[in-house]
């Protein structure tokens, strides 16, 4: 057996063997895909803690508004006639006793600091929340464009397999020629070059198509490679004419410029309560309990109550400093959106244009691939007729592989273009 055909044989071998393993895959459809990601990929379930931890933010701010209760239990056993003589300016005298009670304290005002850092840490929780719409929009794009790889990737692999099967039939015919003193020894060496060539061209196929799998595995959040039956997707219509109107609409639902707008105004809210630090706060007290073990000197339940009013006056600047700090923070937050916006309206701008570009390859990749089916038929006659070399013949044969590879490949780059086109938009997610 000549090495050429048992490189053939090698190729067909490993052909069915990845077509009888593919047989026990799961088929899988775009948004089977999709659907698998939003429920497995650790980037989204990352995001929703994130913004669960937000929340929970909101609560500790608000707790100021409720009563702040405490209960405790205090025994104390001392020497006749103990007093405390060191370390306070008060002098009291210590009692034996044991006792249990409440204490309850209330904020009555602080003039709208509390509220404002409930606004803030309310609109920063909203933020999170669009975050998670971001991780998910970028996950599933990242589904998208491994999806239609691996379809891409397989296309490609046909395309080679088929490749290679050709060559064969001309290296055979040319060989069983130049036996019989019909063609040259020339003539066989091209043709096995070309052979070769397509036996790269294979295996460079089956590299991809396995790189791309491993590619959608990790896009579904998987920790391991693993091979589906992909199904085949509605090619999308045309872009709109209109870019403007997708610019407008990006500004509208893009999740990362809702998020950074409310985390401007989370900045601005906080600067305000900041701010606010200089107002004074009202609070009330209650204590109450009883005493069922004490001295003669003291009662056997307790209760008293007040208020109490904080005003600063001076803090070394601390207060000017923490409003001065968290007005700069709130001024770049602003900056920050300024540059999302400027960015987004460029990617979608880009986005479109591509989407545009490779669709117009849709028509122009099948006219190549017909004009080049129509020379490789022509060149073919031509050479069994002796009228022309294989050097035509071998060009021709790779003008026809680089158009079929053309146009296996525009269909899956167009839908891709299209999802990048959405994502860019704010439609994925």
């Amino acid at each position: 057996m000549s090495p050429r055909h048992f490189i053939g044989y090698f190729f067909a071998f490993a052909l069915m063997a990845v077509a009888c393993s593919a047989q026990g895959t799961q088929k899988l459809s775009l948004a089977d895909a999709e659907n698998i990601a939003i429920q497995n990929h650790p980037q989204i379930q990352a995001a929703g803690y994130l913004a669960a931890a937000a929340q929970a933010q909101v609560t500790e701010a608000r707790s100021a508004y409720y009563p702040q209760a405490v209960g405790s239990l205090t025994g104390a056993e001392a020497e006749n006639n103990s007093r405390v003589s060191a370390g306070a300016l008060n002098n009291p005298i210590i009692f034996d006793r044991y006792a249990n009670g409440v204490s309850v304290g209330q904020l009555v005002t602080d003039f709208g600091r509390t509220h404002e850092l409930v606004k803030s840490s309310s609109l920063h929780a909203q933020a999170q929340t669009e975050n998670v719409t971001t991780s998910r929009a970028d996950v599933l794009l990242n589904v998208d464009r491994s999806y239609y790889s691996v379809l891409r990737a397989q296309a490609v692999l046909r395309v080679a397999e088929e490749t290679v099967k050709n060559r064969q039939l001309v290296s055979d015919q040319i060989t069983a020629l130049e036996k019989n003193k019909l063609k040259s020894g020339l003539d066989v060496s091209f043709a096995n070059v070309d052979l070769a060539e397509a036996q790269l061209l294979l295996i460079q196929a089956q590299n991809g198509v396995e790189a791309s799998y491993a590619d959608l595995s990790a896009a579904l959040g998987y920790a391991d490679e693993k091979t589906f039956t992909l199904s085949e997707e509605a090619l999308p219509p045309a872009p709109t004419p209109d870019v403007s109107g997708l610019i407008s609409q990006a500004m509208q639902n893009r999740p990362e410029l809702i998020s950074r707008r409310l985390d401007v105004r989370s900045a601005q809210s906080y600067a305000t309560a900041e701010r606010d630090l200089w107002f004074p706060t009202i609070s009330a007290v209650g204590v109450a309990g009883l005493a069922p073990v004490h001295e003669e000197q003291l009662g056997s339940r307790y209760a008293a109550g007040g208020f109490n009013v904080n005003i600063p006056l001076f803090n070394g600047h601390q207060f000017g400093a923490l409003r001065a700090e968290a007005n700069a923070q709130a001024q770049a937050q602003e900056q920050y959106l300024r540059d999302l916006q400027n960015g987004i309206v460029r990617e979608v701008h880009k986005a479109w244009l591509e989407a545009n570009a490779a669709f117009q390859r849709l028509s122009v990749t099948q006219q190549l691939f017909s004009q080049a089916s129509q020379a490789l038929d022509l060149a073919q006659q031509r050479y069994k007729l002796g009228l022309s070399s294989i050097i035509e013949l071998s060009q021709a044969q790779l003008n026809m592989t680089q158009a079929e590879l053309a146009q296996a490949s525009a269909k899956y780059d167009y839908e891709a273009a299209i999802s990048v086109l959405n994502y860019q938009i704010g439609t994925t997610h």
